[in-house]
């Protein structure tokens, strides 16, 4: 990884750190900072490796702000690694708006979402991420409906819309089960879409958040933009934790 790269990412984990250090929340513009941190072992984004087949393990970091009324915004950044050397880290900074649809019992969550990569500027893109979800007991649905607001992935003239459906039950014993069944669509010359979909539990223990998950996809050796590199598609077990400020 590169020095700036260390230097961008590590600047993150260290903001994130300093919150955690801190007894209380100070008001800031009239809402609070929080940070997540987590260490894993691979990344992976509707069901594609974004570390070369889990070839390296990855370390991500979030810093943001809310308010009261639902507003937020922040940055994510992990370390990535794909067959273009140049893309060795991702920034994401973000924006939304999340609340509850009047007294109806179903939430909202609206954000913009930009993906950029330091050294390898030609692949950034933006989606708009649109969620509306309901609470059934312990039981929660979300669905998704993520569109690109430019060229996904820098590729001229491919658009992407991602569809997708996010259950979760949240047992007495703070064991959480949670999945996601999706489809990303992408048209364009030489594009195809694809299935996508992930299973796994989770619970928080000493402050600190596991996770185990499986993750598949649909991409064989047909496929138009991946037939080539099925082996980052394929399915995998990702061990996670992570930490909350």
């Amino acid at each position: 990884m590169k020095l700036q790269h260390k230097l961008l990412i590590s600047g993150l984990l260290l903001s994130a750190v300093s919150i955690a250090h801190a007894e209380d929340k100070e008001q800031v513009l009239g809402g609070t900072i929080n940070g997540n941190l987590t260490f894993a072992s691979d990344y992976v984004f509707r069901g594609e490796s974004e570390t070369m087949d889990g070839d390296v393990p990855v370390v991500q970091g979030t810093l943001g702000w809310g308010n009261d009324d639902g507003w937020y915004a922040g940055v994510f950044a992990s370390n990535i690694k794909f067959a273009d050397p140049n893309l060795e880290i991702v920034t994401a900074p973000f924006i939304g708006k999340a609340g509850e649809l009047g007294d109806s019992g179903f939430t909202y969550d609206v954000m913009v979402f930009s993906y950029l990569y330091p050294g390898a500027s030609y692949s950034n893109y933006t989606e708009l991420w649109l969620k509306v979800g309901k609470q059934f007991g312990q039981a929660n649905v979300q669905l998704e409906i993520t569109p690109t607001l430019d060229d996904w992935f820098g590729v001229d003239g491919w658009q992407g819309v991602n569809y997708a459906v996010h259950p979760s039950y949240a047992f007495s014993n703070g064991i959480n089960v949670s999945g996601s069944v999706g489809y990303q669509d992408l048209d364009g010359e030489g594009a195809e879409g694809w299935g996508h979909w992930n299973l796994g539990l989770s619970k928080t223990y000493a402050g600190l958040k596991f996770d185990l998950r499986y993750h598949g996809s649909t991409v064989d050796g047909t496929h138009k933009v991946y037939g080539t590199q099925t082996e980052i598609f394929d399915d995998r077990f990702v061990v996670g934790i992570s930490k909350s400020f």
